[in-house]
C-alpha cells in the first residue's frame, strides 16, 4: 500500500516539461581564448642600422641588416648573401644619400626595383673611410 502512495506522490511532483535526467556539470578548466602571441611566434630579428654616422669600426663589423635593398654598399663596404652590411676596412663610417645606378643582373635588384626601370632611385650608401696611418715609423734596418 505504501507503495502505491510513493507512486502517486512522484507522479504528482513530476510535471510534463521537466526531463527525469539532470545532468550536472563538474568544475573544470575553460578553454583558453585567443592569444596574438602564439608559442610558434618567432622571435623579433630586430633589423636595421648597427652602426651611425660617424662612428669608428673594425673589419668585419656588421653595419645593417636588412630584408629588402633598403641599404647599399659604398665604399670598403661588402654585400652578404642575405642582404647584411659589413665594414671590409678599420675607419670611420659615413652614410650618404646618392642616385643609384642599378646592376639588374643582380637577383635583390631584380627582385626589390622590378617596374621601376627609367626612373631615378635615390638610397642611403654606407661607406667606410680608413684612417690615415701615424707615420711615426722608425727604421730599423734596411736589407
Amino acid at each position: 500500500m505504501s507503495f502505491n502512495i510513493m507512486q502517486k506522490l512522484t507522479l504528482q511532483c513530476l510535471k510534463a516539461d521537466q526531463p527525469l535526467i539532470t545532468t550536472i556539470r563538474n568544475a573544470s578548466k575553460k578553454t583558453g581564448g585567443s592569444t596574438r602571441n602564439k608559442k610558434g611566434h618567432p622571435r623579433p630579428k630586430h633589423r636595421g642600422w648597427r652602426v651611425q654616422d660617424g662612428h669608428f669600426v673594425s673589419q668585419g663589423t656588421i653595419l645593417a641588416t636588412q630584408l629588402t635593398t633598403r641599404f647599399h654598399p659604398g665604399l670598403n663596404v661588402g654585400f652578404g648573401r642575405n642582404g647584411t652590411l659589413f665594414a671590409m676596412e678599420h675607419g670611420k663610417v659615413y652614410v650618404t644619400c646618392e642616385q643609384i645606378d642599378p646592376n639588374w643582373e643582380h637577383t635583390w635588384i631584380q627582385r626589390n626595383y622590378a617596374g621601376r626601370d627609367g626612373q631615378t632611385i635615390y638610397k642611403k650608401f654606407f661607406n667606410v673611410i680608413p684612417e690615415k696611418q701615424h707615420q711615426r715609423f722608425k727604421l730599423i734596418e734596411e736589407v
